[in-house]
């Protein structure tokens, strides 16, 4: 048997961020300042609401906590989870700690973070990816609204998360027809808008990877990229050589529109300062990567993986 989890209600598409109702009482949680959430919430057209502004850029179990103790007695009817992956997290686990429902609306965009069972933050520091059935939203919202003004390169490095969390997913071995479906056509959407330079795509496009990897997995392509992403390198901008090399290994079906995808959008060359054996080591150690690759993979395999990726040899 196979099991797919989906938020019960998704809307998206133009406008609908402002055609969505919103319960009143909501608590709204996010990372930005008043002057940019006052013109989320007024696009939106919520009435009657709670705001919370105060969450980390990755964030912590203590976010979450500061989140329940500042608002629990106020009884908020649902949180919301507007901006990044920091405060989707944040109401993910918030939410049912606190009994509520929760909405998620993301202001960028790769992530996929608002169709997937996934919640990432640090305890004592160190971060931690949990995955558990009550992270699911209740409902998404997903609209290119909050694209207009995003920096160009932000925008990259998000399409191009997003295609690799679709082709990684369709090539991963715990998937199943449906989550392949989904993969394949949200990078076959992701493609056609990074050629045919229709970036207002591209959130629909993310909507539909994190339907379909958020159920299966990642692989090689993201073990590789925390190396460069220990190292201060964009998560986005290192998948652009990682997967690239990653489907060159596995044979993948994607390997050559993925290339082309991403010489288009014009990544440079990624630096390692690490030594390649060492980072290999630490590679390894992500089973929860490399278990579900198409193919096996050794310390050999990621060495030669992370050479090329140094030489650009993609």
């Amino acid at each position: 048997m196979h099991t797919v989890r989906i938020p019960k209600i998704i809307n998206f598409g133009k406008d609908a961020l402002s055609q969505t109702e919103y319960p009143r009482n909501a608590l709204i949680v996010t990372t930005v300042p008043p002057e940019l959430s006052d013109k989320w919430t007024s696009k939106m057209g919520i009435k009657d609401f709670m705001l919370y502004d105060k969450v980390t850029p990755e964030p912590s179990i203590e976010d979450v906590n500061a989140v329940i103790s500042q608002f629990r007695d106020k009884d908020p009817s649902v949180l919301i989870g507007l901006g990044g992956g920091s405060s989707m997290d944040v109401v993910k686990y918030a939410a049912p700690e606190m009994k509520k429902e929760k909405i998620l609306i993301p202001t960028t965009f790769g992530t996929g973070a608002e169709m997937t069972t996934y919640c990432v933050l640090k305890f004592e520091g160190k971060k931690k990816l949990l995955r558990e059935d009550r992270f699911l939203a209740d409902m998404a919202v997903v609209d290119s609204y909050f694209m207009d003004g995003t920096p160009e390169q932000v925008i990259k490095n998000s399409v191009c998360d997003a295609c690799a969390q679709a082709t990684e997913g369709y090539d991963s071995k715990i998937g199943n027809d449906m989550t392949r479906t989904l993969c394949k056509q949200a990078f076959d959407i992701l493609y056609a808008a990074i050629m045919e330079d229709r970036p207002e795509d591209y959130p629909y496009g993310s909507m539909l990877s994190g339907m379909g990897f958020g159920n299966c997995s990642t692989t090689l392509g993201h073990a590789l990229s925390y190396v460069f992403s220990n190292e201060g390198v964009p998560h986005g901008y290192s998948l652009s050589s990682c997967t690239t090399v990653a489907h060159k290994h596995n044979r993948s079906v994607f390997y050559d529109r993925f290339k082309e995808a991403m010489e288009k959008l014009g990544f440079d060359r990624l630096e390692l300062k690490a030594d390649v054996s060492e980072a290999a080591d630490v590679v390894m150690t992500d089973r929860g990567h490399l278990d579900p690759n198409p193919i096996p993979i050794s310390k050999g395999d990621v060495v030669k993986c992370l050479e090329d990726i140094k030489a650009g040899n993609l």
